[in-house]
């Protein structure tokens, strides 16, 4: 694999240890932190501080704590791990989290064609974002867009560039409303994403916005 250069920054790996991500997210995140150990490295050193500091913390008495919706909290614990997607070890050719959410390996991934030899498969997870993972073709160039909101993108397999950089196996590419990009997979071998988002994509080509809805990218 090659040397990860692109990580996720402190306010990420923070609100991914408080457990304030969307599930989407938590499954991007989960699975880079899982193949970079300078960023596991990071989340074990936040989440001791947090640790720390609840120690230290003064108890609240019982008429200041808040209110505890119990339905939603048992709810939340029946569903099991999927909301907290904490770090495994791999499993196979995937990290164990990624893993457990295709059923398999890649091999079982059922893609779906989005059009000049792109494909993706939507991953089930909660409404707040979406996650999907993309198969590009070597040399294949993704239409350009824009963003509503935020989007990250893991390489899992081969590497592309875009106006901003290279992006290889393990870095992650963390867009906001600020940026335009355009990314094409280098020619070497078939690039494979993992991309979460939590707003539509802005398309700036007429026939991707027609598309866009039925492709709930």
């Amino acid at each position: 694999m090659d040397q990860i250069k692109h990580h996720l920054n402190d306010q990420l790996l923070l609100s991914y240890a408080a457990g304030n991500l969307p599930e989407a997210f938590n499954l991007v995140v989960a699975t880079h932190i899982t193949m970079c150990d300078e960023c596991r490295a990071r989340l074990g050193a936040f989440e001791a501080v947090g640790g720390v500091m609840l120690q230290d913390a003064v108890p609240a008495s019982a008429n200041q704590l808040p209110e505890v919706d119990l339905d939603a909290t048992m709810a939340r614990i029946e569903r099991g791990s999927k909301d907290e997607i904490r770090v495994a070890a791999k499993s196979g050719e995937l990290p164990a989290a990624l893993h457990d959410y295709i059923g398999g390996s890649l091999a079982d991934v059922k893609w779906r064609s989005v059009g000049m030899g792109v494909r993706q498969a939507i991953l089930p997870t909660s409404k707040d974002a979406s996650v999907r993972l993309l198969y590009i073709p070597a040399g294949t160039k993704v239409p350009d867009h824009g963003h509503r909101g935020m989007e990250l993108t893991l390489v899992l397999q081969g590497a592309f560039r875009d106006e901003h950089d290279r992006f290889g196996p393990g870095d992650i590419e963390i867009a906001t409303e600020e940026d335009e990009h355009t990314p094409i997979a280098e020619m070497d071998v078939d690039c494979i994403c993992l991309s979460a988002t939590d707003a539509p994509l802005k398309f700036n080509g007429l026939l991707q916005r027609i598309a866009q809805p039925f492709l709930r990218i």
